[in-house]
């Protein structure tokens, strides 16, 4: 039996410890040992019952996580035991779909993931299916690599469903996880960015000027239009809320454009009129897929990306809540938990 944290029921706070059998495995697949794995806000979002997708009650939570091969399935022939891997977060989906012939299975209706549709990793032993698996370099520390999923959630947004050019002015909405991600993606492709957040958000903004960004509280309006008065070249849009898409469109200049990966149940309570009248283009980018996977990898490996400013610390299972805690309270951007520490 192994420890896990369990989102039990739809009720808000119903995550707790519980012990689990380690899972059977089938041919297709290799049992992972988790050696790390990330608290994402989707997490937060199950345990206060904020959520807007289905869940597979119970479920064990965790989708961001590495670790090494404990058992190989019987047809499995391009992996081998103690193997450093990390694991994409598409655990189920139908091979004859539409998407997944086009190599876009993490947009197949009928996908489900670790976490929600699926056991995930915030437990000793997962169930992966060989398929989306990455290798992962020796001197890229676990506690890094369990990051890999963040930054692919980043990279689609910024890289691929986004068109940003070396000089350009970037406004990031939200400085959690994926939005310093993305801010981190967009100086990488050389652009000028500022991270927004509230005033409840001054610690992660501190994050952000690690990656060479401007933090700032409130309006930013001023700096949106610094450059000729007519704002922003694009806005990355990663707050959990839909509200913001409202700034989004005031702050960026016409024929510019608005990436929006932050999730938001709520209905929205305003025009669209400035995105007809601006002529703006409007991207939803959600997940990602192998190439992307290969290419954070790449970064991550070489130094290029760094995921240490953001780690706020590392906790066993036992711990889950306050490592939740001092997330969802913005203490830290990035929580991880490590299974096989001891309380």
């Amino acid at each position: 039996m192994n420890a896990a944290v369990v989102n039990f029921a739809p009720e808000k706070g119903s995550v707790e410890v519980r012990e689990i059998p380690t899972p059977e495995i089938g041919p297709d697949d290799v049992l992972l040992d988790v050696a790390n794995v990330g608290v994402c806000g989707s997490d937060l979002h199950q345990w206060t019952a904020d959520h807007s997708w289905p869940v597979n009650y119970p479920v064990v939570l965790g989708h961001e996580f590495g670790g090494m091969i404990a058992e190989v399935g019987s047809n499995v022939t391009a992996w081998k035991q103690g193997e450093r891997v990390v694991s994409e977060t598409a655990a189920v989906i139908d091979p004859d779909s539409p998407m997944t012939r086009r190599g876009l299975y993490n947009l197949d209706p009928s996908r489900k993931g670790f976490g929600y549709g699926v056991n995930g990793a915030m437990t000793r032993f997962v169930r992966v299916p060989a398929r989306i698996l990455h290798h992962i370099p020796d001197d890229l520390p676990f506690e890094r690599a369990c990051l890999t999923e963040p930054c692919c959630v980043a990279y689609s947004a910024v890289v691929k469903n986004a068109r940003i050019e070396p000089g350009d002015r970037v406004v990031v909405l939200g400085p959690g996880t994926i939005g310093i991600l993305s801010a981190a993606m967009a100086r990488l492709c050389g652009a000028e960015v500022a991270v927004v957040g509230l005033p409840a958000d001054a610690g992660r903004l501190e994050v952000a000027k690690q990656y060479g960004c401007e933090a700032i509280i409130g309006d930013a309006s001023d700096w949106a239009r610094g450059r000729d008065g007519l704002g922003c070249d694009g806005v990355i849009d990663a707050a959990g809320a839909s509200g913001t898409l409202k700034i989004a469109l005031d702050l960026v200049r016409p024929a510019g454009w608005i990436s929006k990966v932050g999730w938001g149940p709520q209905p929205l309570g305003f025009s669209l009129d400035p995105l007809v009248q601006k002529n703006v283009t409007l991207q939803g980018s959600f997940s990602h897929n192998w190439p992307i996977w290969e290419r954070v990898i790449a970064l991550l490996a070489s130094g290029a990306l760094d995921v240490q400013p953001i780690i706020g610390g590392i906790w066993p299972i036992h711990e889950w809540h306050e490592a939740f805690a001092r997330m969802h309270a913005g203490d830290v951007v990035k929580s991880v938990l490590a299974p096989g520490l001891s309380a």
